[in-house]
């Protein structure tokens, strides 16, 4: 809070969901791997293709959480909202987990 009081621009809290990248050997790994991926809520998994044949899998989580604290030196919430946001990413941090 006393970093927030003191703030002259804009604040947010920003919350950034898992992220694993794996190299893969074969695309038909990828694949089977992107499939696990998705079937356990990993959505926004995906297979990348580099132009020399690297296969890249990311197994992206979905729990994000980016809200607007202040602007302008102004806070625009209150403490107890604050301390509601710290309590939800840190349950999204343990589904991380």
């Amino acid at each position: 809070m006393t970093a927030l009081e003191k703030a002259t621009g804009d604040v947010v809290f920003k919350f950034e969901p898992f992220v694993l990248h794996v190299l893969c050997q074969e695309l038909q790994d990828a694949q089977l791997l992107h499939s696990v991926a998705v079937d356990s809520g990993f959505r926004n998994s995906g297979i990348t293709v580099g132009r020399r044949g690297k296969i890249t899998m990311a197994v992206r989580g979905t729990h994000c959480l980016e809200v607007p604290l202040s602007h302008k030196g102004r806070l625009m919430v209150s403490e107890e909202y604050i301390e509601f946001l710290v309590q939800v990413a840190n349950r999204k941090m343990e589904e991380n987990i």
